[in-house]
């Protein structure tokens, strides 16, 4: 099985700068889950695999990852894709709904191809609040959207947040933005849990 995940830094790994020269070995979202694949199939006694390609590019806008969908996404021949973008395009006071249509226009593009489409939330940010009501906005669309295909929803920012205030769990972040280690383990972890241990399940 082979699974793309499509992004920007939050799928690289970038942690920001929060650990100058502290030497910390990230290890992305995506090996996390390739790796968490692995040891449940191995404990299933399956000898299929998983493949989890890192396809995420830092700083891009979704515009940028809808550009290059065919080619790193279609042309791949995956079997699934894990889509998480919309944070760049914040930053950079982009209209939610503008930012919706370039996912959505992803998640079509997979189910025309055949490819499975999971449809990811954008996480919290730490100490800038006024930027946390748009990625609100825009996750409520995502979920919209997701349902209306009957595709995959994983609440990233759900899993990272602080319930309380609605942002980034100190524990998880960076710099604010990135995330760190023990974050990225988190989506990894989240991921398999609430999507890919169901589809193993069905592949084995």
């Amino acid at each position: 099985m082979k699974i793309v995940a499509m992004g920007d830094s939050l799928t690289v790994g970038e942690t920001g700068f929060a650990f100058p020269g502290s030497g910390e070995s990230v290890v992305p979202y995506p090996k996390c889950l390739e790796l968490l694949a692995g040891e449940y199939l191995r404990s299933l006694h399956s000898e299929a695999k998983v493949r989890v390609l890192n396809r995420g590019i830092s700083g891009e806008l979704t515009s940028g990852m809808l550009g290059r969908f065919v080619s790193d996404v279609v042309d791949e021949k995956a079997d699934y894709v894990i889509i998480l973008g919309g944070t760049n395009d914040i930053g950079w006071d982009s209209e939610t709904a503008s930012i919706a249509h370039n996912l959505t226009s992803m998640y079509d593009l997979a189910l025309k191809n055949s490819i499975g489409p999971v449809a990811c939330s954008v996480p919290s940010i730490l100490g800038f609040d006024e930027l946390i009501p748009p990625r609100l906005h825009l996750n409520s669309l995502i979920h919209t959207e997701a349902e209306k295909r009957r595709m995959p929803f994983v609440d990233i920012f759900a899993a990272t947040a602080d319930p309380r205030n609605n942002r980034l769990l100190e524990d998880y972040s960076g710099d604010g933005l990135h995330l760190n280690s023990k974050g990225y383990e988190r989506m990894g972890k989240y991921l398999f849990d609430k999507w890919l241990k169901a589809v193993l399940d069905q592949y084995t």
